[in-house]
C-alpha cells in the first residue's frame, strides 16, 4: 500500500528518561517548496490524536499558511502510530514497555529530521493546536535562535495541575478494563477505549456547547449521539498509543530540562521568538489563566482570547469558520 508520507530513521535514540527508543523513528510530509534563502518553512506539528492528514485542515492555497509561499513540514508525534509508538516499536520497547518520551526528545528528534534530512537550519514559524501548540512552546525555548515565530493555540507551556488530574480521569477508565492487562492487551480494551471516548467528550467542549445543543451543527442530535461517536472514534486508536501521547502531555514543561533546569519563568523569557497565543474562554483544560501567567514573561508575546461554546475543539478543523478566519488573521499579522 502507497504511503502518503515519509519516514526519518534516527537509530538508537537517549531519552531524557535514561531510557533508549530503539530504531526511533518520525514519520511526516512536506508541503511547498524551500525557497533559496530557506527561510519559508512553517513547521505543523501534530495534536494528540491528529496526523499530517488532519493538519492539512490548517492551510491551503490562499490562506495564511499557502503551500505556494511556504514551505510546510508536518510531523507526526512520537506515539500516534505514525511515528514510532509502542503499537510500532519492537521489543523490548513495545506494548506497555514503551518509554517515556517527552516534547524535549519530541523536539529534539525534529531538529534533526529538519536538519539532516531536509537542509531545513530556521523556521519561520511553530503553530498548532492542543500538543502541537505545547511543542511550538517547547521549539521557541529548546533552539530559541532557530525560530522566528511561534502560534500556539489552545495549548500551554507547562501542562497544569488540573489538566494533569483531567487526563488522570479518562487514563484511569482506559485502564479499568480487565484486558488492558498493564498494556499487554491479546485484544484491543475495547470496553476502555469507549470509556475513554465518553468521559473525554464532557471535557472536549464546554457546557454551554452541550446546553445549546451545538452538536446538531456537526449532525449530531443529541449528546448521547456525540458520545457513541466518540467511543466509535476512539475505537480506531491503539490504546497503548493513546496512554504514551499522554504521558508526553503530562510531562510537558517547557523548563523540564537541562537548559533551564526546572526554572519556567527562565524558559519563558528566553523566548526571542515573536508570539502570539490563542486561547478559547470557554477551553476546558487549557485554561486562558494559565496563558495569562505565561505571556507575561514572554517579551513582546501577546495573548488573544477567542470566545467560543466549541471550548477546546473549536480550533478543529472544519469546527468553526470563525475561529478559522481568526486564526488565519492572527499568522498573518504574525508573520508579515
Amino acid at each position: 500500500m502507497h504511503k502518503d508520507y515519509e519516514i526519518y530513521c534516527l537509530g538508537d535514540v537517549s531519552l531524557q528518561s535514561g531510557a533508549v527508543l530503539p530504531d526511533a523513528r518520525l514519520a511526516y510530509k512536506t508541503y511547498g517548496q524551500l525557497n533559496s534563502e530557506k527561510n519559508n518553512t512553517v513547521l505543523l506539528p501534530t495534536f494528540y490524536t491528529g496526523s499530517h492528514i488532519r493538519n492539512e485542515g490548517f492551510f491551503g492555497t490562499g490562506r495564511a499558511i499557502d503551500p505556494e509561499r511556504h514551505y510546510i513540514v508536518s510531523i507526526n508525534l512520537i506515539g500516534n502510530g505514525y511515528s514510532s509508538s509502542p503499537s510500532n516499536t519492537p521489543a523490548p520497547a513495545d506494548r506497555g514497555n514503551f518509554p517515556l518520551v517527552t516534547l524535549y526528545d519530541n523536539v529534539a528528534m525534529q531538529e534533526q529530521l529538519l536538519r539532516k534530512q531536509l537542509g531545513v537550519e530556521s523556521l519561520l514559524l511553530v503553530t498548532g493546536w492542543s500538543m502541537a501548540g505545547c511543542q511550538a512552546f517547547q521549539w521557541a525555548a529548546q533552539y530559541a535562535d532557530k525560530v522566528a515565530h511561534i502560534l500556539p493555540f489552545c495549548a500551554s507551556a507547562k501542562t497544569s495541575p488540573h489538566n494533569i488530574v483531567f487526563l488522570e480521569g479518562v487514563k484511569a477508565a482506559l485502564q479499568a478494563d480487565s484486558l488492558f492487562n498493564n498494556g499487554f492487551y491479546r485484544e484491543p480494551p475495547v470496553k476502555g477505549l469507549k470509556a475513554f471516548g465518553r468521559v473525554y467528550a464532557g471535557w472536549a467542549f464546554s457546557q454551554t456547547f452541550y446546553r445549546e445543543k451545538l452538536h446538531r451543527q456537526i449532525g449530531l442530535e443529541t449528546a448521547e449521539d456525540l458520545l457513541v461517536d466518540w467511543e466509535l472514534d476512539h475505537l480506531n486508536w491503539d490504546a497503548n498509543d493513546l496512554l504514551a501521547k499522554l504521558a508526553t502531555w503530562q510531562a510537558g514543561d517547557i523548563s523540564s530540562n537541562a537548559i533551564y533546569q526546572g526554572d519556567f519563568q527562565a524558559a519563558l523569557q528566553a523566548i526571542t521568538a515573536s508570539t502570539i497565543i490563542i486561547a478559547c474562554d470557554n477551553d476546558l483544560y487549557f485554561q486562558p489563566a494559565d496563558n495569562e501567567l505565561e505571556i507575561k514573561h514572554i517579551r513582546g508575546g501577546e495573548l488573544r482570547i477567542f470566545k467560543s461554546p466549541w471550548g477546546h475543539c473549536v480550533a478543529s478543523p472544519g469546527n468553526d469558520a470563525q475561529f478559522t478566519e481568526y486564526l488565519d488573521n492572527a499568522i498573518k499579522e504574525l508573520i508579515a
